[in-house]
C-alpha cells in the first residue's frame, strides 16, 4: 500500500472525503439514482433506511432509533423512507425479492404509508390492521407507532447480517463490558434494584389480576344462571346424544372456567377462563337450536359490547367517541339498537376514575377480551382505544402476553435469508392496498388510502 503523500494533511484529506460524502448524498436527484436493489443492499445491513431525498422525513438520529429499537427486539422489521415520486410499480415484491430475507416490511413515500409482510411473519388480516392503525400521522410518530406494534405481535427473527446492534459489534461488545462492571460495581446495590422491581411489578399485576377477578367472577356466574334457565334434563322427553352432549360440554366448560381462575396467578391466566367460558356458551346456543328445532348456529365471536350477551349473530358498524368506525360483532339486541340510533348496552368496569367501557378501563383487561376475541380479531376492533393502544406496546407484551389473537403472528422461527419460502402472493397490490379493517384496501376507514 502506498504511503499517504505527505503534502496533504490527515485534517485536510478528511475535510476533502467529507466534501465528497455530502456532494454525493445531497445532490440534485440523488433520489432518482437510488434503486430496489441499493435500498435492498442497505436493508441487509441495518433495519431502516432513509433516501438521500428523504431526510426532511426521518432525522438520521430517529432513523438510528428505529434500528436499535428493532436490532434489539431481534424481529425481521424493514422500514425504508422514501421521496414521494419514488416509483411504486411492484415496489414491495421487488424490495422483498433483492432483499431477500422473510420479514415485514414498511414503506413511508413521501406522506403514504403501507406495508407487506410474508405470511409465516405475519397474517394478511393482521398487517391490515396494523396499517390501518397508523394512517394520518407525521413520518415520526407514525414509524415509531408502526414498529412498536409490529415488534409486539410479528413472528421470525432478525438477519444475522444485522450484527445485533446499530453500532456494530465492536459498540455491543464495548456496551457490554462497560454493563458488566456497573454491575460489579454496585454490588448489593443493583441487585437490591432488581429485587424491588421485581416486587414492584408483582404487586402490579396482583392488583390487575384482582380487578380482573371481580369481572371474571361475573361472567361464571352469568353463565351459569344461563345454564339453570335452559333448564335442560339429560333423561327429559326429546332429548338426544347431541343435546346431551353439548349440555356436558357447557358443564365441562362452567366448571374448567372455575377451576381455572382459582389457579390464576398473574393477569395472562385470565385468558383460558375467558375461552372456557365462551366455548361454554357456544354449547349451549347449540343445545338450544336444537331443542327447538332451529339451525345450528354459526361459530361466531361473542357481542363485542359485553361478551355476556352471548354469541354474535351480524357485525354491525360502530364509531366509538373520537375514533373511527370498524365493524363489530354484535348480538341481536345490540343490532336493533344500533340500527334505531340508539346506543349499545356496554360492558362497564371499576377503574381509578369510575365505571368506564372495558376498553377504557387498562391494559389489564387485554387477556380478558383476547379470550372471547381471539384469531386476530381483537386489534382491528380495539383500534384508538385505551386498551389498543396499550396492547400494541412492547412493553405490555413483556406483561401480559401477546398469544391472544394479537396482529395474528404465527410460531414461523426463521427471519434470515431465504428463498424458498417467499411467495410473491404475499407482497401483491398497489402500493396503498394494504391498510384498512375491510379486506379490501385503502386504508379502509382510515383515510390513509394510497
Amino acid at each position: 500500500m502506498k504511503d499517504v503523500p505527505r503534502t496533504r494533511s490527515l485534517p485536510a484529506l478528511l475535510l476533502t472525503a467529507l466534501v465528497l460524502v455530502l456532494t454525493t448524498l445531497y445532490a440534485p436527484g440523488a433520489s432518482a439514482d437510488t434503486s430496489v436493489s441499493t435500498i435492498a443492499q442497505a436493508l441487509r445491513k441495518s433495519p431502516v433506511y432513509v433516501d438521500p431525498a428523504a431526510r426532511d422525513q426521518l432525522s438520521a438520529a430517529d432513523a438510528d432509533t428505529l434500528a436499535t429499537r428493532i436490532k434489539d427486539a431481534d424481529k425481521p422489521l424493514f422500514i425504508a423512507v422514501l421521496p414521494a415520486g419514488y416509483p411504486t410499480t411492484d415496489l414491495f415484491a421487488d424490495l422483498r425479492s433483492a432483499t431477500g430475507v422473510t420479514g415485514l416490511y414498511g414503506i413511508r413515500l413521501g406522506d403514504r404509508f403501507d406495508a407487506r409482510a410474508d405470511s409465516s411473519v405475519m397474517s394478511a388480516t393482521a398487517r391490515q390492521n396494523l396499517v390501518g392503525s397508523v394512517q394520518g400521522e407525521d413520518a415520526k410518530a407514525q414509524l415509531t407507532d408502526f414498529t412498536d406494534r409490529a415488534l409486539a405481535n410479528m413472528g421470525g427473527h432478525a438477519p444475522s447480517s444485522w450484527g445485533g446492534s446499530a453500532d456494530g459489534g465492536g459498540a455491543s461488545a464495548t456496551a457490554l463490558i462497560t454493563t458488566v462492571a456497573v454491575l460489579v460495581a454496585a454490588g448489593g446495590g443493583a441487585y437490591a434494584l432488581v429485587r424491588r422491581n421485581r416486587r414492584r411489578r408483582e404487586e402490579e399485576q396482583r392488583a390487575a389480576l384482582d380487578r380482573l377477578r371481580v369481572v371474571v367472577d361475573e361472567d361464571i356466574t352469568a353463565f351459569g344462571e344461563e345454564l339453570d334457565r335452559l333448564d335442560f334434563h339429560p333423561s327429559e322427553a326429546g332429548a338426544d346424544d347431541t343435546m346431551r352432549a353439548d349440555y356436558e360440554r357447557a358443564l365441562d366448560a362452567y366448571e374448567t372456567a372455575k377451576q381455572r381462575m382459582a389457579a390464576a396467578r398473574k393477569p395472562e391466566d385470565v385468558r383460558s377462563v375467558t375461552e372456557a367460558v365462551e366455548d361454554g356458551r357456544f354449547s349451549l346456543a347449540q343445545l338450544a337450536a336444537r331443542r327447538e328445532g332451529r339451525p345450528l348456529p354459526e361459530r361466531r365471536p361473542p357481542c363485542f359490547f359485553d361478551p355476556r350477551h352471548g354469541p354474535s349473530v351480524t357485525d354491525a358498524t360502530w364509531t366509538p367517541p373520537g375514533g373511527a368506525p370498524r365493524e363489530v360483532p354484535v348480538c341481536a339486541a345490540d343490532a336493533t339498537r344500533l340500527a334505531d340510533g340508539r346506543d349499545p348496552v356496554i360492558r362497564e368496569v371499576d377503574t381509578d376514575y369510575g365505571r368506564r367501557p372495558y376498553w377504557d378501563a387498562g391494559p389489564a383487561y387485554g387477556p380478558w377480551a383476547g379470550g372471547y376475541f381471539g384469531g386476530g380479531l381483537l386489534p382491528g376492533l380495539l383500534v384508538g382505544t385505551l386498551l389498543g393502544s396499550a396492547m400494541a406496546t412492547p412493553t405490555y407484551a413483556a406483561d401480559y402476553g401477546t398469544g391472544y389473537g394479537d396482529f395474528g403472528a404465527g410460531g414461523y422461527e426463521g427471519g434470515d435469508v431465504s428463498g424458498t419460502d417467499f411467495d410473491p402472493g404475499d407482497f401483491s397490490g398497489g402500493f396503498g392496498d394494504g391498510g384498512g379493517f375491510d379486506g379490501g384496501g385503502g386504508g379502509g376507514d382510515f383515510g390513509g388510502g394510497f
